[in-house]
């Protein structure tokens, strides 16, 4: 019998089974760790791209085979976006503050010429002339030889320029006005401290509530005559372009209760504000930007052969004939809203008025008011002269109504201080129109 002690061996077949499982647990170990590194660097097995081979152009063998089978490096996103913009025809810039023409045509490396080419189709427009943030320019270049060949102003949704590319010297203008559709929107409020916040807080914009003030500058003082509980309504007009807001509007009418009166403002179809008894709030136009009579060397004319360089070119105003430094007046009360000096148009001056109307004087030789002054009826504004691109001294007087250049010699502008007698009926029964739109219970009322 064999002591409990004695060691047990295994026999040399179990010795050679038990090596033949660590080596096939070895392979097995080390077959993984394989399969994990060639995922860790190269990342998971795809199928082959079937198209590829077939995509590629034909060739021969060797190098040139090698160059289709590797990869391009790839590029970080901002190379990428760059050589995208690089290649595209068309390049936007949306105006910020501090913009300028100048320097936005260096930033697309357009040169200056080409500026000056579209400042020159922009002269009777000057709608260049003050660029607003928001506003937006576009630049189309020929796919071959990089040379602009059309570039658009957009204003607004519904007002926008093009300058297109005639010959190698030539822009030409157009202007795309859409009429859109305007809709009323009552807006009631009581006054709080200030009008002019208590207009803001309601919905008023800033010009808007600036126009109100200035259109009862002669009736009402809006420092003394106006206190807290006081109130106000307006009637508006905002267009719409495909149901967006464009950011246009004018006021139809206000009616302001202060102190146990009524003040009132409402538009009628001549572009002026009367109160409700059809008295003007707007001082009359003179008909003439002079004393005396000067002859009419152009008359306004929106197919007009340019006398400079005999294209088709809308004449949006009248030119006077008249001597260097003769005295030029401001036609109606209103503010300096542009003095400026344009490579074209010369030294000249914009008065926004009352009501919807809007006044130029170009290619004067001297400025003797400044941005943001008010001006009077029959004030000495300029002289006459004859810079910017001029056949001889002169002065070239412009008259826009609702944002368009009408004749100054025809339009319909308010000479007297009321209502025509013939058209007051018709004005009493907008009056009464706008009122009942007032004294609706709701108010904001866009659509009415």
């Amino acid at each position: 019998m064999k002591s409990m002690n004695a060691t047990w061996k295994p026999s040399p077949e179990q010795l050679q089974k038990k090596r033949r499982n660590r080596r096939l647990l070895a392979g097995v170990i080390l077959l993984v760790l394989a399969v994990a590194a060639k995922i860790i660097l190269f990342g998971p097995s795809s199928p082959p791209e079937q198209g590829l081979t077939a995509a590629a152009p034909a060739g021969p063998t060797g190098a040139a085979a090698d160059s289709r089978s590797v990869a391009p490096p790839p590029q970080p996103p901002a190379a990428v976006a760059a050589a995208a913009e690089k290649q595209s025809p068309v390049s936007t810039r949306t105006i910020v503050d501090g913009d300028n023409l100048s320097a936005i045509f260096d930033s697309l490396k357009i040169n200056q010429t080409i500026l000056f080419q579209i400042l020159a189709a922009d002269e009777s427009l000057l709608a260049l002339d003050i660029l607003r943030p928001g506003n937006r320019l576009t630049f189309t270049l020929d796919d071959d030889t990089g040379q602009l060949q059309k570039m658009e102003l957009f204003i607004n949704p519904a007002h926008q320029v093009v300058y297109r590319r005639l010959d190698a010297d030539t822009f030409e203008s157009e202007e795309i006005v859409v009429p859109g559709v305007w809709k009323n929107q009552t807006i009631e409020a009581e006054i709080d401290g200030s009008f002019y916040l208590s207009a803001l807080i309601a919905g008023l914009s800033e010009q808007e509530t600036g126009n109100l003030t200035n259109l009862f500058k002669n009736k009402l003082n809006f420092a003394r005559d106006i206190r807290s509980g006081d109130r106000f309504q307006v009637v508006r007009s905002l267009q719409l372009v495909d149901g967006r807001l464009t950011g246009q509007s004018h006021i139809e009418g206000i009616r302001i209760f202060a102190r146990d009166h009524c003040y009132t403002a409402f538009l009628f179809e001549d572009g002026n504000y009367y109160d409700e008894n059809g008295e003007s709030l707007a001082r009359a136009f003179r008909r003439y930007p002079f004393k005396g009579r000067h002859r009419v060397s152009s008359p306004f004319n929106l197919r007009r052969l340019h006398p400079v360089t005999r294209r088709i070119s809308p004449h949006r105003g009248v030119d006077f004939a008249m001597p260097s430094g003769t005295p030029i007046l401001a036609t109606a009360d209103g503010e300096i809203t542009r003095v400026k000096n344009h490579p074209f148009a010369g030294k000249y001056i914009e008065i926004k008025h009352d009501g919807q109307y809007l006044t130029r004087y170009l290619h004067l030789s001297r400025i003797s008011v400044r941005r943001g002054q008010k001006v009077k009826r029959g004030e000495l504004i300029a002289r006459s002269g004859n810079t910017g691109r001029s056949t001889g001294p002169h002065l070239h007087y412009e008259l826009h109504i609702k944002g368009r250049a009408v004749d100054p010699l025809t339009a319909a502008v308010p000479m007297t201080a009321t209502v025509p007698k013939k058209r007051f009926n018709a004005f009493k029964q907008r009056v009464q129109q706008l009122i009942a739109l007032m004294e609706r219970s709701k108010t904001d009322i866009l659509g009415a």
